[in-house]
């Protein structure tokens, strides 16, 4: 049976744009060994969208390649995408290449979005990273490289924009030394007609691709039509035998046995070279560019060859044997679907309608419909296999980074088979829950706040409403009801992040909320201890009511303040004690609840009063007195202290991590002295320098 979909997309004052593809390969079960499931990592700006339409267009899954300056991608189909565009959200898509199937996952790079990277690669087997050949290896491209070293995820990269004048192949190696601390491999060599890129020569296999025809033509490189050529590519192969017999002991045995380095054969470097990239010691480097279409084939066929299949990694799911295991790695809401999430199946299969055990919340939820997906466009099937990436409806509890699996007897079983195969020395539960969970992608703190108001009280629920379902598609937005000031925040990754939610908002809600400027959340302190009695007397109900109180209040350090158990201190002196030990509990009760009730506005601006400490020396009740009265003392007692302490007023510290070459510190340190800041502490990562800075 085949399938097709058509999708029309609308461009104000543009012509429809058709784009059709077939699904009929899709539909077909593939062996495991030929799947592959990778993200494209890049700076913003690298080219990644571009890289991965042509990908699509060569592979057959689209007729009509798109372009991001006419927002008309597959991957970037959001409206703020396309008026903006930059990539927002990570889109999946399925697509065939040679006989393998591809699930490639389009990430942002922004700094904004990194937690849609962060989602992203928690889940896959391997990263293409993409490089701007102008620019080399710019601030985004190592914090996506981190954060893929973190999960040991194998990785290619590609110098993207080799059309440009100011290329330099030779520089983006560099600087992938330099800024990432890897080796990097150049397997192509860019062949230049009238100083421009029109083709590539593999290093290894010594084919040649052109491109000048502007369709793709190889042949083998000959030693007497190409003799500069066929020079450069035999210096270029012997530095690579040079380079993976450092890190490689069984290539170097080979070479040391070999009268030269050309009778080593191909297939024995092509393994030298995947060992060590798995073990993070070097990465395969190629060429070309997206928007020219040059080097877009050698790359797809780099991703069969040296990134792994789902069979070489995941290990720790093997305990589940034939049964579901997958983990949720995104979620989004559609207005006729409802909330979709995107799971990842490590084993067994998933079938449309079962019903799953979600393990770190210890429940069970029925799932409705079952999909391919296309980016914004899902195809609905009855079952998806292990290896694969799925899109599934009806979850309303399940959150990014959940593992779920058939049942709780299943979880059961796999934990006892793990525990089985660990060593004696690592049985904890700690181990083996960890290994067997695994991590969630990690959620970074807010960086950028602001408050978010609905346009009337009526909006309100809705616009609750509408923040619970962002925030669940989106772990890195924080919304917070700030009690002291009643404003709604919003905390997130940075201001783009924040205009593009309220923009997220207004179209898709219908909500037109305003951002604004958070109230700043002063506190104020006393400055000196004084004492003072005070009595008040009341008629309530022809009943005469009388309560006497001496308090002095006692500034105290900024790591001891705010303590429930120092706030009221009891003087156990000697002229005092006797009082002091005859006072009711529900009495001493309400001079505390008075005593909290006055700190919470200080004399200057209202804030509340911290590091400070109330010490009671006396209290005398009036047989009948209510505890209100004794409250209403107390805390009048409390704010004619701070009019005569007087109060100062403190000021919100937040802390920075400054990441910042060796070149730089002093400027950074002089500029943060500048602005009241104070170094916390140093490390070292790699060739930077990282700096904790707690700054005012």
């Amino acid at each position: 049976m085949c399938f097709s979909i058509l999708r029309i997309i609308y461009k104000p004052q543009s012509s429809i744009i058709f784009r059709g593809y077939t699904t009929e390969k899709l539909a077909k079960n593939v062996d495991i060994n030929k799947i592959r499931n990778i993200g494209i990592l890049a700076h913003i700006d690298a080219g990644k969208t571009t890289a991965t339409e042509r990908m699509l267009y060569y592979s057959g899954f689209i007729k009509q390649m798109g372009e991001v300056h006419k927002g008309n991608t597959v991957t970037d189909y959001m409206a703020q995408e396309r008026e903006r565009g930059i990539t927002i959200q990570s889109a999946a898509v399925t697509f065939m290449w040679k006989d393998h199937r591809i699930n490639l996952i389009d990430t942002p790079g922004h700094i904004d979005f990194t937690m849609e990277v962060e989602q992203t690669l928690n889940v896959l087997d391997g990263v293409v990273v993409i490089l701007d050949a102008s620019a080399g290896v710019e601030a985004q491209t190592q914090t996506v490289w981190h954060q893929a070293n973190r999960y040991k995820l194998p990785k290619i990269v590609f110098v993207n924009k080799m059309d440009r004048l100011d290329a330099n192949f030779e520089m983006c190696c560099h600087s992938i030394e330099k800024k990432l601390d890897v080796k990097p491999l150049m397997l192509q060599i860019p062949s230049l007609h009238e100083n421009r890129i029109s083709g590539l020569v593999d290093i290894l296999t010594l084919e040649k691709y052109d491109w000048s025809s502007k369709v793709l033509k190889k042949s083998i490189l000959n030693k007497k039509t190409d003799c500069q050529l066929w020079e450069d590519t035999q210096k270029a192969r012997c530095e690579i035998i040079d380079t993976l017999t450092e890190y490689d002991d069984a290539l170097a045995e080979k070479v040391i046995n070999s009268a030269s380095y050309a009778s080593i054969p191909t297939s024995v470097i092509l393994c030298s070279l995947k060992r060590t990239m798995l073990a993070q010691t070097v990465v395969p480097v190629f060429c070309g560019s997206a928007y020219k279409n040059i080097g877009i084939e050698p790359l797809l066929d780099a991703v069969l060859l040296y990134l792994p299949n789902p069979n070489a990694r995941n290990n720790t799911y093997s305990c589940f044997g034939t049964t579901l295991s997958a983990r949720a790695f995104k979620i989004t809401h559609d207005k006729q679907k409802g909330a979709i999430t995107f799971f990842r199946i490590y084993t067994g299969e998933m079938v449309k309608g079962q019903k799953i055990f979600n393990i770190p919340k210890n429940f069970a939820e029925q799932t409705s419909k079952l999909y391919l997906t296309f980016a914004d466009e899902f195809r609905e099937t009855e079952t998806i296999a292990q290896g694969n990436i799925a899109a599934v409806t009806g979850l309303k509890h399940t959150q990014s980074g959940d593992l779920i699996s058939n049942s709780p007897a299943t979880v059961a079983s796999a934990k006892k088979n793990l525990l089985q195969r660990t060593p004696s020395s690592q049985k904890t539960n700690e181990e083996y829950v960890e290994a067997l969970f695994g991590k969630g992608p990690r959620i970074p703190e807010a960086v950028f706040f602001c408050s978010i108001e609905p346009p009337s009280i009526s909006k309100q629920a809705s616009l609750e409403q509408a923040l619970s379902q962002l925030q669940r598609e989106d772990p890195s937005l924080r919304v917070t009801h700030d009690t002291e000031t009643g404003q709604i925040i919003l905390g997130g990754m940075g201001e783009l992040h924040l205009e593009i939610v309220r923009d997220r908002i207004l179209k898709e809600y219908k909500i037109e909320t305003q951002l604004g400027k958070l109230q700043i959340a002063y506190r104020e302190a006393p400055i000196e201890k004084v004492s003072c009695d005070l009595t008040t007397e009341m008629k309530l109900s022809n009943t005469k009511q009388v309560a006497s109180i001496s308090l002095s209040v006692i500034p105290v350090a900024g790591n001891e303040s705010n303590k429930e158990k120092s706030l009221l201190v009891l003087d156990r002196k000697s002229e005092f004690s006797n009082n002091i030990s005859n006072i009711f509990p529900k009495h001493l009760a309400a001079v505390r609840h008075g005593i909290e009730i006055g700190l919470m506005h200080g004399p200057k601006l209202g804030s509340q009063v911290i590091h400070v400490s109330v010490m009671l020396h006396m209290l005398n009740v009036m047989k009948g007195t209510t505890e209100f009265v004794i409250e209403a003392t107390a805390t009048q007692c409390v704010q004619k202290l701070l009019k005569e302490s007087g109060t100062c007023i403190l000021e919100p510290i937040m802390g920075l991590e400054i990441i910042v070459c060796h070149d730089h510190v002093s400027c950074i340190i002089a500029d943060i002295c500048r602005r009241r800041g104070s170094v916390h502490s140093v490390a070292i990562r790699g060739p930077n320098k990282v700096r904790f800075l707690k700054c005012l």
